[in-house]
């Protein structure tokens, strides 16, 4: 199969122009990675943004990471869930389009940050809020 080519151009408020450009084989997965890369960098407005008038999510928009944060403390501040268990939620929620593989990332960032747990193995991985421990014991644990 030969190599394709995908570029991204945005243009941010200041009229400066951003190219992003990938080749080789192009997938949806990557084309969505490579989308999802854009807007974590803040080159692209998001289309639908949240607007909900509770003290949880305030009147802003919110960035996905932040989104996934609030699905996860929302609907799973106990209980064991997976990265399928948010994905599913966070589309029906707030009506957009996320992928697996960007939702794995958030919750593994917000595993080495501390505020979740894991376990498992690579194909079955389940989290958990981690629990409220004080800085200085937290940091005696990681010792």
């Amino acid at each position: 199969m030969p190599a394709r080519k995908m570029r991204v151009e945005l243009f941010d408020s200041d009229g400066n122009r951003y190219t992003i450009a990938f080749e080789g084989q192009v997938t949806r997965d990557k084309a969505l990675r490579l989308l999802d890369l854009v807007e974590l960098l803040g080159g692209a407005p998001n289309e639908n943004p949240v607007v909900n008038s509770s003290p949880a999510m305030p009147n802003r928009q919110l960035s996905r990471f932040e989104k996934v944060q609030h699905v996860v403390q929302k609907n799973f501040p106990l209980i064991w869930f997976t990265s399928k268990d948010i994905q599913t939620i966070y589309e029906t929620e707030l009506k957009e389009p996320v992928s697996l593989s960007t939702i794995s990332t958030y919750l593994a960032r917000m595993v080495d940050k501390g505020m979740l747990l894991r376990t498992g193995n690579s194909n079955s991985l389940k989290y958990k809020a981690a629990p409220n421990i004080a800085p200085a014991i937290k940091q005696h644990i990681i010792k």
